[in-house]
């Protein structure tokens, strides 16, 4: 990722949840500290099935009085809808604002020419009134824009950034193990565990209830995690539902194929250390964990 590099997101949307109720509705539902998330700290954080499986997984920016959601647009109405479950008697607003609001990302480097910036994964700076962070996930993704449509191209401009192919943002995630496309392939497939909202910063193990949380806690406290999500390189098309095989022994299924394949593994060592760099199997095709 270069310094003057700009990747506009396009299947990214947003929502904005504001009203009085807003920050004790987030926190009775998500898996992250809603607490932690202000002007300059923005959180990665997920929403999972009570019996603590993966629905979505979103990342938090405050702004103005409420909060915004960037989350995969193709999943935005029925993120909103199981957001209307929850809310109740919950004196909150849901709005979809995809099409005022545009997701992109600049390069640390370019963030860090920011005044008051800091190289930590959430840290939150305001540009012409738009939110500009670190991602919470991991820093190596660069810094995440939310950025107001009427303003898109000319803060551009004023910030002399060349308009880039998302592809090499994505291929970065992919090989980082981080999932952005297609993850509604994963829904009530994995625990949120399973996902790596651990290591993606993604769950605060702190902060009390939230949907799921018991068996999520109950999994970490008594080390029952025994899969995990892992991208796979393969040089043949992966098919979902696949098996993944090393040495005839199954152990793994594809859950995301096309266009970054990630398959969920079975953990047999604690350091991974059985399945690094070795030649698996799917399909009757070569294939390898990155």
């Amino acid at each position: 990722m270069e310094k003057d590099q700009i990747f506009i997101l396009k299947d990214r949307g947003v929502i904005y949840i504001n009203g009085k109720d807003t920050k004790e509705f987030l926190q009775n539902i998500v898996t992250n500290d809603i607490n932690k998330v202000n002007n300059t700290y923005s959180c990665f954080s997920s929403l999972l099935t009570p019996q603590g499986k993966y629905l979505f997984d979103f990342i938090i920016v405050k702004h103005k009085q409420g909060y915004l959601l960037d989350c995969e647009l193709n999943q935005i109405d029925e993120l909103i809808k199981r957001l209307n479950v929850y809310k109740l008697n919950s004196k909150i607003e849901i709005l979809n604002l995809s099409n005022e609001f545009q997701v992109a990302v600049i390069s640390n480097e370019k963030f860090l020419s920011f005044k008051n910036s800091k190289n930590e994964e959430g840290y939150t700076l305001t540009y012409r009134d738009d939110p500009f962070f670190i991602d919470p996930r991991n820093k190596k993704l660069g810094a995440r824009v939310i950025i107001n449509l009427e303003k898109l191209y000319l803060s551009i401009k004023k910030l002399e950034l060349k308009l880039t192919e998302p592809k090499i943002y994505y291929e970065l995630s992919y090989k980082l193990g981080i999932p952005q496309i297609n993850t509604k392939n994963l829904k009530e497939k994995i625990f949120g565990l399973e996902c790596n909202l651990e290591e993606l910063n993604g769950i605060d193990f702190k902060k009390g209830c939230y949907v799921g949380q018991e068996n999520t806690a109950r999994m970490k406290l008594k080390n029952k995690l025994r899969k995990k999500l892992f991208p796979l390189k393969s040089d043949k098309k992966l098919n979902i539902g696949s098996e993944v095989n090393y040495k005839d022994v199954k152990i793994g299924t594809i859950l995301i194929n096309e266009p970054y394949p990630f398959a969920l593994i079975k953990l047999f060592d604690p350091d991974f250390s059985e399945f690094k760099d070795k030649e698996l199997m799917v399909d009757n095709n070569t294939s390898k964990i990155i």
